[in-house]
């Protein structure tokens, strides 16, 4: 008698595992954000918009704040969604450059917009891919 291992791939998420890995991708995004903004600070670059300074902490604040959003939204996706780690995706690339559009007519220099963009970018990049590992296919 010969025993066979069975491999099948799982095709659906574990709701929890989605929420442990976003919140865990959240703190490493929140962290992230915080070392670019200060880099960039350090570098010379304003982290004004107006007349108003932007505290480092707030880059984390605010990352941690729209990427448990996300993180809500792959939950609900994970549960409902014919093809959650598709549909999660494209909604959070569209999602990622839709928070961009604040930053291009934010009352700030170039580099002020560009370092407030690339603290999306890298938020999203660090998010998005372990989130969806976590989806089904």
């Amino acid at each position: 008698m010969t025993a066979t291992a069975n491999t099948t791939r799982a095709t659906t998420s574990n709701v929890g595992a989605v929420i442990r890995t976003g919140v865990a991708a959240t703190v490493a995004a929140s962290v992230a954000t915080m070392a670019v903004a200060a880099a960039g600070h350090l570098a010379g670059i304003s982290l004004e918009l107006g007349d108003a300074p932007i505290p480092v902490t707030g880059f984390g604040v605010l990352t941690a704040v729209f990427s448990l959003i996300g993180v809500v939204i792959a939950a609900l996706l994970a549960r409902f969604a014919r093809y959650p780690r598709l549909t999660f995706v494209r909604t959070t690339v569209v999602l990622t450059a839709l928070s961009l559009v604040p930053d291009v007519i934010a009352d700030a220099g170039v580099a002020t917009k560009a370092l407030l963009m690339l603290t999306h970018l890298v938020a999203a990049a660090i998010v998005i891919p372990a989130v969806a590992r976590r989806l089904a296919a």
